[in-house]
């Protein structure tokens, strides 16, 4: 379908001086056990190509399915007459010459991933919840293995061939325990890119078991306490923290109003750009898909723009947004290679790619041993945010009380609220190299119609002073 892609664009006949075919095919398998019994294996294969007509002025897009010569014809037949129509409407003046015209590749290496029989990784899933029925209060045992191909292809009439194509194999675990009106969860996800090969260094082999010892140490433990006092999150619940105070907040359509109908708007306006302080002058937040393996890196975004390392907020300073090429000339500031889509029949919006909070110098038995009253969690459970993504709520899977510079033992859930304009200030520690994971979600929602797309994120440990914490379920 790639060589057929790149001869058809060459027949294709427009008034408009630039038009693009952006082609993407999904193939989505997903396998799973819940408690002993195999559920039915999901496959799903996606295919089309979304069509961009650009006139002086003017944009138009329409999605296909049907990939024959004259179904593109037909697609972009409509799309030029929707870029003719939108010329003298358009929030932004398009240019048909400053469209760019990228070249270039960025291939998984699919022939190195070892092959394995759906019996063999059936057998995987069984194993893990075959070894977390380790007691009668565990009431549900579930393990997957999401499998993930997706081929990219970007051609333009101008001479633009971007292709790209990326493999995954995200496993999921989860057990649940339960005695009398007490249930308790813990929960495993590696969301990385990367094929088969990856699966057992992942830590999933084996999570099975931990998974309920430790839904089980829930059961039995006290409630988080409640008050003002340090929070130290580890890097598998700064990933949402990250997401939500940070990454929503800094999207440049949503500072544009774009999304205040639907996902919501801002606190952060163009003018905090280059003055305004995010965070501890020990925040630092990069946009970085070029990182090999994180969930949502890529050479170039869905309008063809290439992939770049970017600070956004440096020593706590805020200093760009993320946007892609149209938001940052409609607001007249610097942004990011990221426009990116949720498929074939969705356009290019402003999205987070790998949102990373770069490594400080402190090791975790330093920032254990600083706090004299607090809480380590790990695992988001719950949140709540508003709609300019300022004041939050998080709730954790998992907690542990940390007194005069030492765990004292684990706490059941755990919760904390703040403000995304003070939240960060209060950052006073951040874990070194030895702390930093990478971690991602695979369901970030936004637009309408909706798109749900990728985000990696990679972050140290951290801990924040004068936290508002309080337990209950």
């Amino acid at each position: 379908m790639i060589e057929t892609l790149r001869k058809s664009i060459a027949t294709l006949r427009s008034p408009a001086p630039f038009f693009s075919l952006r082609y993407v095919e999904e193939e989505c398998e997903v396998l799973a056990v819940r408690q002993d019994t195999i559920e039915p294996p999901r496959l799903v294969v996606d295919r089309g190509v979304m069509v961009t007509a650009v006139t002086e002025g003017g944009y138009g897009y329409c999605a296909t399915s049907d990939l024959s010569p004259a179904g593109l014809q037909a697609a972009l037949d409509r799309a030029s007459a929707w870029a003719r129509a939108t010329a003298a409407t358009s929030v932004h003046a398009y240019s048909p010459s400053e469209m760019p015209a990228p070249r270039g590749e960025r291939l998984s290496a699919l022939a190195a991933a070892p092959s394995l029989a759906r019996s063999e990784l059936f057998d995987l899933l069984a194993d893990e919840c075959r070894e977390a029925r380790i007691d009668d209060r565990i009431v549900e045992r579930y393990a997957a293995l999401e499998l993930r191909r997706v081929e990219r292809l970007y051609l333009t009439n101008t001479g633009a061939d971007v292709h790209q194509r990326v493999s995954y194999a995200v496993p999921y675990a989860r057990v649940t325990a339960n005695h009398g009106a007490q249930t308790q969860a813990r929960s495993f996800l590696d969301a990385r890119q990367g094929g088969l090969e990856r699966v057992g260094g992942s830590g999933f082999i084996g999570c099975g078991k931990r998974l309920a010892d430790e839904a089980l140490q829930l059961l039995s433990a006290p409630d988080c306490p409640s008050g003002r006092m340090d929070l130290l999150l580890m890097p598998d619940q700064m990933m949402l923290q990250i997401h939500e105070s940070i990454g929503h907040p800094l999207e440049l359509d949503r500072i544009l109003g774009d999304e205040r109908n639907y996902a919501g708007t801002s606190f952060v306006t163009r003018e905090m750009f280059g003055e305004y302080r995010y965070g501890s002058p020990l925040l630092n937040v990069t946009f970085d898909p070029t990182i090999q393996g994180e969930l949502a890196s890529f050479g170039y975004d869905d309008e063809g723009e290439r992939a770049e390392k970017v600070w956004l907020i440096r020593n706590g300073v805020l200093e760009r947004p993320l946007g892609g090429r149209l938001s940052q000339l409609r607001a007249s500031l610097p942004g990011t290679a990221s426009s990116r889509a949720g498929s074939w029949n969705r356009a290019p919006i402003d999205r987070m790619a790998n949102l990373n909070v770069e490594p400080g110098a402190s090791t975790l038995a330093a920032m254990i041993a600083s706090i004299e009253r607090g809480v380590l969690m790990r695992s988001n459970v719950s949140w709540s945010i508003d709609d300019s993504r300022n004041k939050f709520q998080f709730g954790c899977e998992w907690g542990e009380l940390i007194e005069d510079g030492e765990i004292k033992g684990v706490v059941k859930n755990p919760n904390y609220r703040g403000v995304s304009a003070d939240f960060w200030r209060s950052l006073r520690m951040v874990g070194d190299a030895s702390t930093f994971e990478v971690h991602g979600t695979l369901y970030c929602g936004k637009g309408e119609p909706n798109q749900v797309i990728d985000v990696g994120h990679a972050s140290p440990a951290c801990v924040f002073a004068g936290v508002e914490i309080f337990g209950g379920a």
